[in-house]
């Protein structure tokens, strides 16, 4: 009988062990299984990262070019309009010094004469106030006698330098401002300096 229960408590031994390395078994391959699992995920979300960052970088790069091109652009249209304010100085200070009142007086003379003049109509040129002395006395010198008494000189003081002339009595009339020359001479030359700029 002890033999027996000798036999029996060994085969419970034997096959509660059995039971238990299978159970170990499928403990280990449940491990293996959830670290393959884990290990998959974790190479899944470090490629998505990757590819984020790499995206995101891309974008930065984009980004950084276009602001980069902006303020190029910017720069140069900011560069092109100092310029041309610098130009339109330089020509308005040239137009003025070429416009003394010597000068005035030559090219007004000049243009009442050669100008179709209505007799009903009156040839109106405005100056500024410190040249309109001079070019009154030096105008009427040279001008003829019929042609005085339809020129009336007047002061205008938003003028630094040129005239302003009208040959019918003030309906109409054609600006030679040293503003007016100055803004025609830089139109003039925008397109040349523009070119300057681009090359």
């Amino acid at each position: 009988m002890t033999e027996n229960l000798k036999s029996l408590i060994e085969k419970i031994n034997q096959e509660g062990l059995q039971a238990a390395e299978e159970k170990a078994r499928l403990i280990e391959q449940a491990a293996k299984k959830k670290a393959e699992e884990i290990i998959l995920q974790a190479e899944k979300v470090s490629k998505e990262r990757i590819a984020e960052a790499r995206e995101q970088a891309l974008k930065i790069e984009e980004k950084t070019k276009v602001l980069l091109e902006q303020a190029g652009r910017d720069l140069l249209l900011v560069l092109r309009k100092e310029i041309n304010t610098m130009l339109l100085k330089i020509v308005s200070l040239d137009m003025r010094q070429a416009l003394a009142p010597q000068e005035l007086i030559k090219i007004i003379a000049s243009i009442i004469e050669q100008a179709a003049i209505n007799k009903e109509g009156q040839v109106i040129v405005s100056l500024n106030k410190e040249q309109l002395s001079i070019v009154e006395t030096g105008l009427f010198a040279v001008l003829k006698e019929e042609i005085k008494k339809q020129v009336v000189l007047r002061s205008q003081d938003d003028l630094h330098a040129g005239f302003i002339i009208s040959f019918d009595s003030g309906k109409s009339q054609f600006d030679f401002s040293d503003k007016a020359l100055a803004s025609y001479i830089g139109e003039f030359l925008k397109p040349k300096l523009k070119d300057v700029l681009n090359a």
